[in-house]
């Protein structure tokens, strides 16, 4: 693989099993689940700092897939690392996924906090706490994980703290709306609306005199036109919406209608970007005919 690597966290696996040292086949499950919550975090992250983006970045996965390429020799450490592109080629990202090392550091925070039975940060994703306190279920009691980054006091993952997590996420909670859903019915006079995100499940949100357009709207056109919406909300622990508690913007949008998303730079930004990380007198090397004989410089075709 291109580029070149760099750790990002590391995880410690302690415990009888672990001692001789080597590493059960069995904590390779582990290891998986640790990178789908990155993943997982990293994208909430991502869509909180994102709101007026419609889609997430087609080569996100890329960006937070973390690789295990050795086990440190005399213990059970396995250093986590992210393949970053070739510092010699212009490169359409920052080198480092700002994303993957927000996303370990908040789950550090996490389970720092739930060790100490400390309340965890507030801006952690709700909708994430039971997938975080399914990891470590194939660790026995005697076992536990520690989470290692930089100079950073080392974190443990144990049973208990999974399970004051589980406690948490059965309990409601308050997180981010990002929604799209049908208006089936709505009360000018009061200002109410009801929200049909499915067939089962739909939300009351009040709006204000502003958005009664849009509103109104979706109402009448509500075969071929849906709602989006963005604010705050209250989530049952299974992460079902219960209620809108702020509704901070909403936008019609039509039936399958891929959105524009305005705040993605165009072509001809991310083009003039990458130009302007070539130095000049890598410029001057290029043939002044260039444009006019493109096909000879790049597939040898003959000058006419």
């Amino acid at each position: 693989m291109a580029g070149h690597w760099k750790e990002v966290v590391r995880l410690h696996f302690k415990g009888p099993r672990f001692k001789d040292p080597a590493l059960d086949l069995g904590a390779l499950k582990e290891l998986q689940h640790f990178q789908t919550m990155v993943e997982n975090t990293a994208e909430e992250l991502w869509r909180v700092a994102n709101p007026d983006r419609e889609r997430i970045p087609k080569n996100f996965k890329d960006r937070t897939r973390l690789c295990l390429r050795k086990i440190v020799e005399g213990c059970t450490a396995t250093p986590l690392e992210i393949n970053i592109g070739d510092e010699e080629q212009p490169a359409l990202w920052e080198e480092e996924p700002e994303e993957l090392n927000q996303a370990v550091d908040l789950a550090m925070d996490v389970f720092d906090a739930a060790h100490a039975d400390k309340p965890i940060p507030d801006h952690f994703p709700k909708v994430l706490l039971a997938e975080y306190a399914r990891w470590g279920q194939s660790l026995a009691e005697d076992e536990s994980l520690e989470m290692t980054k930089g100079e950073r006091a080392p974190v443990q993952v144990s049973r208990v703290a999974c399970l004051r997590l589980a406690a948490m996420a059965d309990a409601p909670y308050e997180d981010v709306v990002d929604v799209v859903g049908q208006v089936l019915e709505a009360d000018v006079k009061n200002r109410r609306f009801q929200l049909w995100l499915n067939d089962r499940q739909r939300v009351k949100l009040s709006f204000s005199p502003e958005q009664e357009l849009e509103v109104t709207t979706a109402l009448k056109e509500y075969q071929t036109l849906r709602l989006h919406i963005l604010g705050r909300g209250r989530f049952s622990p299974d992460g079902v919406l219960a209620e809108v508690t702020e509704l901070k913007g909403l936008s019609l949008q039509k039936e399958g209608e891929e959105t524009f998303d305005p705040s993605a730079p165009s072509i001809e930004d991310v083009l003039m970007a990458i130009s302007k990380q070539i130095p000049d007198e890598e410029w001057k090397k290029l043939p002044e005919d260039l444009s006019s004989n493109l096909d000879h410089y790049i597939y040898g075709v003959a000058e006419e």
